[in-house]
């Protein structure tokens, strides 16, 4: 049964936002829930709450996304990213209702030598506290929920809301400024309103059988660096690519170790009937203006 109430936690992050701004599937409410109403810190609220609302399906949003401060507050990072997730779907298996989780490329290593894209059955290998949280959540998912359980991992996600790179880049661009971006990291820039399509489209194909449980990799497709992600968007804003200058990792010099390959594979969505995610420059050639109206009000 597709329809019915879908919660959406993390309703005011990027994705959150997009899943309740993109148009729901027939007979679906999305209903946002915010931290106040239930909190990953206090799980023993969590099974009470999902049992008074009693919805069909739930789409979990919300995490701890601060990949440096996790360095120091790992404890923090871990009640949201891991104890409550597998608090909430312990609720999911206790209430019959199925469960979508978005996790991060990060769980993986982030070194590849052959360069092939990570698919969703490789085994995990997290680097960093951030990552190890994000990795133990999606393994609380697989086992709590074997059979009404999905992870959809994305990637170096914008949109625009709030704070991200592409919004940044574009500020950089619009105002002609050199920047200084990052060349040695590989990944797949990804809207984030492709994303809450996608969710949207999966959570109508779990719930009628349509899809299997599992792993799925929604970034959009194609492979690029940051440097070559930030002179697109100079370009595409009508400034000169050549005021965004290369640098490395190491000079970046984070807290949090980043991936140098963050390239996903997209397989597994021929077993849920869907097609992978479009090419990221198609999809940031449709961005860039729905960006630029946000900033300018």
């Amino acid at each position: 049964m597709t329809s019915g109430e879908w919660l959406v936690l993390g309703p005011s992050g990027q994705l959150g936002r997009e899943l309740l701004a993109v148009p729901s599937p027939n007979r679906v409410r999305l209903r946002p829930v915010s931290r106040a109403e239930l909190d990953f810190a206090r799980p023993e609220r969590i099974s009470a709450f999902v049992q008074e609302v009693r919805p069909t399906l739930v789409i979990n949003a919300a995490a701890w996304t601060d990949v440096d401060g996790a360095e120091s507050h790992e404890a923090e990072a871990r009640q949201v990213n891991a104890e409550g997730v597998a608090q909430l779907a312990e609720a999911c298996r206790g209430s019959g209702v199925h469960l979508i989780h978005v996790s991060t490329d990060y769980v993986f290593g982030g070194q590849r030598g052959d360069r092939r894209p990570w698919a969703e059955t490789d085994p995990l290998d997290p680097q960093g506290a951030y990552a190890r949280t994000k990795a133990a959540g999606e393994y609380a998912i697989r086992e709590i929920l074997p059979h009404t359980g999905a992870v959809v991992r994305t990637a170096w996600l914008y949109s625009s809301h709030g704070r991200n790179f592409a919004r940044t880049m574009l500020a950089k661009g619009s105002a002609g400024e050199h920047v200084r971006v990052v060349r040695d990291q590989w990944g797949q820039p990804t809207w984030a309103r492709d994303v809450a399509h996608r969710i949207l489209a999966l959570g109508e194909r779990l719930l009628d059988g349509r899809a299997p449980a599992g792993t799925y990799h929604a970034t959009n497709a194609g492979e690029t660096t940051w440097w070559e992600f930030a002179r697109w968007i100079f370009s595409l804003t009508g400034a000169d690519p050549g005021l965004v200058a290369p640098m490395t990792s190491d000079e970046l010099d984070r807290p949090a170790p980043r991936p140098t390959w963050s390239v996903l594979g997209h397989d597994r969505w021929v077993e849920a009937g869907l097609p992978a995610l479009r090419p990221w420059r198609e999809a940031l050639v449709a961005a860039v203006p729905v960006i630029e109206a946000a900033q300018r009000h």
